[in-house]
């Protein structure tokens, strides 16, 4: 390995939201890495529960090659055998989310407490999941976005998920969550994902219509106003079938109320009571608020332990990255 080869390798699964927990790690140390695309073969399907590159396509394949990283930090199932397969290249590993084989293999495992995950030496339970809404990434966003800051404040930012699965987000939780947002704001950044879906996003902008917003749907053209949204809020609303999204608006300052839109899994269900247990967020509706808090780093703490994988002491410093 040369000095200018990373000695980080990223494994970036195709879910914005999987691969977002490897990259965000990745950022957070403050060192150069190389992000890897997945992409999958049909074997990807089946459970491959040892090191091998076989759940990926050859083109993929064939961007593994030397000289070998000295960290890979991976995120999902379908990534574990490859991360386990460069492992065995001499690599350490950092891996988010059960793999469902093998947790002992890897020298870090990063598991959210909603998943009780058993204890073990290498296992690091985190409150949510790791993501890359670092505080110097919201303050880019801030000045990207400070046209946001003309809308009245308090501004509430209303981020609505959906279920997994199905046909996309109930209008009418859509349109109720709403109603509940404009009763405690003057102005709503709302943002609507692709698990929304059209007729509760189009549900959304009817019910704001008449109040000073910003609504950014799944498709919408680009850029993105998400992370401008975190920045600006003086309030956050998140649906709590995504926790993604109720991890990173814990990476501001602003009180987080989560919101049931109906037919919360067990999952989400458990983080959400343990999030309202901490005293970092609040159920919407409920008549009470939380209170201030400081910044959530699970993502930080994430980071040292894989510093320390590399020998590294001392703080994170930073966002570095490099070209796939």
């Amino acid at each position: 390995m040369t000095s200018t080869d990373p000695e980080i390798w990223v494994l970036a699964d195709p879910r914005a939201g999987t691969t977002a927990q490897a990259l965000g790690i990745a950022e957070a140390m403050g060192e150069p890495f190389r992000t890897i695309p997945l992409s999958w073969s049909p074997l990807a399907r089946l459970p491959l529960r040892w090191a091998t590159l076989a759940g990926l396509r050859r083109e993929c394949r064939a961007m593994l090659r030397p000289p070998w990283p000295r960290l890979v930090i991976s995120a999902g199932r379908r990534s574990a055998p490859a991360a386990l397969w460069l492992q065995k290249q001499g690599a350490r590993s950092v891996h988010c989310m059960d793999p469902g084989f093998g947790r002992d293999r890897f020298d870090l495992l990063v598991i959210g407490r909603h998943d009780a995950p058993a204890p073990r030496d290498n296992i690091m339970p985190i409150l949510g999941a790791t993501h890359r809404m670092s505080a110097p990434r919201l303050a880019a966003a801030r000045e990207e976005f400070a046209a946001l800051g003309d809308l009245p404040p308090p501004r509430v930012a209303l981020l609505l998920g959906g279920p997994v699965r199905g046909e996309g987000m109930d209008p009418a939780a859509a349109v109720a969550i709403a109603e509940q947002a404009k009763g405690l704001g003057p102005s709503i950044l709302a943002s609507a994902s692709r698990r929304t879906g059209p007729a509760a996003t189009e549900a959304l902008a009817r019910t704001l219509e008449g109040t000073p917003h910003r609504l950014f749907g799944w498709g919408d053209a680009a850029p993105n106003p998400y992370a401008g949204f975190l920045a600006w809020a003086d309030l956050v609303i998140v649906t709590g079938d995504s926790v993604s999204m109720m991890s990173e608006a814990l990476a501001t300052t602003a009180p987080l109320l989560i919101a049931d839109p109906g037919g919360l899994g067990p999952r989400h269900r458990k983080l959400a009571e343990q999030l309202i247990a901490a005293g970092l967020a609040a159920p919407l509706g409920a008549g009470t608020a939380p209170g201030p808090r400081a910044r959530l780093n699970e993502t930080g703490r994430v980071a040292e332990r894989a510093r320390a994988l590399l020998g590294r002491q001392g703080p994170t410093t930073g966002l570095l990255t490099t070209a796939p």
